[in-house]
């Protein structure tokens, strides 16, 4: 069996198990947020109507929730979420609650592995479709929508289909002048935005295991723009060290076997990449950077659980020092830890300089919500995720997708740039 078996069939008490197996496995770790919070609580209101009893959490202490998307609060709807979010910690006994405003808190697909907060191995589950990010620590994470949520939260386990798996190996270690980021829309470029339907993407080969922890993050992101169920890399020292690093202890990895068999194999070569950019309006709609037509910019935005973790503000960092942006900037780090390690060790100062507007972590603008939502007519670079019409604004509004070294280097000169070209 491969890692995604191994872990479902564990959770699930059998010896082994086949994709196109329905299984029901117990979670170790469930996430909801301020969006998908309330969306619960109006399932436990329509339970408590036909006579089910949602007095008592399955497990309070193995329930985290996070304030991200609308934080600072928007308007008064989402004020009002926050205020329902921080009842249903206490009546439930809920003690990890990400609060905003009390020191700790961020991005909830930041804070999984910042805060240590899913191990390898882990059955982990969130009311939020980029859950699939945290898989780059060795786990099976996955979204699920509200129904989904509130039976785990009552019962611990919920059913899954065992996922067919789908291998991409990268040989190599990445160019300096390439990202995660640039990778993953190269294979979601190739695959298409339905690719990895109700699939795994694992990710391996020489070039992964070289990758960071974070970087590694930004991969299993993004699988979710690829359709698929879950994205995932084997665990290493490098997972244990990051974690015990952030106060984790008696950390156990998972692995698949040495044989195990996958539906598909993709093999990349690292020598042969380049920064990329998707064009409006699909993941799926990828450019090499210097074969993109050139196209006035009207802000650059580095920010969101996919490309403002701290190892993403520093290759902002390398490029916009010294330097001052041509157009409207913001960068907002995933989490409140992140961005004091950035002012701790001088980042912030040269965004700052750079003419940069630095603000706290949310989801605002990735969601097209608030703090950074784009107008009519107007052309983003973006570190985040999706750039579908109306994802970070007006409906009319353009946004190209890109890692934050390419965002920077547009930033720097008003137009989608190579950071090389600098």
């Amino acid at each position: 069996m491969n890692i995604v078996e191994t872990i479902l069939a564990r959770a699930s008490g059998k010896t082994s198990v086949s994709p196109d197996d329905v299984v029901f496995a117990n979670v170790d770790k469930v996430m909801v947020h301020d969006v998908s919070g309330p969306g619960v609580l109006k399932v436990f209101d329509k339970l408590k109507k036909q006579g089910i009893s949602v007095d008592k959490l399955w497990d309070p202490k193995k329930v985290w929730v996070a304030e991200d998307h609308f934080v600072p609060s928007a308007e008064k709807v989402s004020a009002e979420n926050i205020v329902k979010l921080s009842n249903f910690t206490k009546n439930f006994g809920i003690e990890k609650h990400f609060k905003y405003g009390m020191g700790q808190y961020g991005i909830c697909h930041t804070l999984s592995h910042e805060e240590a907060m899913v191990m390898p191995g882990d059955v982990y589950v969130g009311g939020d479709s980029h859950t699939n990010t945290t898989g780059a620590l060795g786990a099976f994470a996955c979204g699920l929508g509200h129904t989904d949520i509130a039976y785990v939260l009552l019962n611990g386990k919920i059913w899954f289909k065992i996922p067919e798996t789908y291998y991409f190996k990268l040989n190599g270690k990445l160019p300096d002048h390439v990202m995660a980021k640039d990778l993953i829309l190269k294979i979601i470029g190739e695959i298409g935005t339905d690719g990895g339907a109700y699939r795994t993407m694992q990710f391996g080969g020489t070039g992964v295991d070289a990758m960071s922890v974070e970087s590694r993050l930004t991969l299993c992101n993004m699988t979710t723009e690829a359709g698929a169920k879950n994205g995932i890399v084997e665990p290493d020292q490098k997972v244990v060290d990051y974690l015990e690093s952030r106060g984790a202890t008696n950390i156990k990895l998972t692995h698949g076997d040495s044989d195990a068999e996958y539906a598909k194999v993709f093999e990349y070569e690292s020598e042969e990449m380049e920064p990329i950019v998707a064009k409006p309006f699909s993941p799926e709609n990828i450019s090499i950077v210097r074969e993109t037509p050139s196209v006035e910019l009207d802000k650059s935005y580095i920010g969101s659980c996919t490309g403002a973790k701290y190892e993403d503000l520093e290759a902002a960092a390398k490029i916009l020092k010294g330097r001052k942006v041509k157009i409207r900037t913001e960068i907002l780090p995933a989490a409140i830890s992140i961005y004091q390690r950035a002012m701790e060790n001088g980042l912030l100062k040269i965004f700052l300089d750079a003419g940069v507007t630095v603000g706290p972590p949310t989801c605002g603008a990735c969601c097209g919500a608030h703090m950074g939502v784009l107008a009519k007519d107007e052309i983003c670079i973006s570190t985040t995720n999706r750039n579908f019409p109306g994802r970070m604004g007006h409906v009319e509004s353009q946004t190209y997708l890109s890692s934050p070294m390419v965002a920077a280097a547009s930033a720097v000169t008003g137009k989608i740039t190579d950071p090389r070209d600098l």
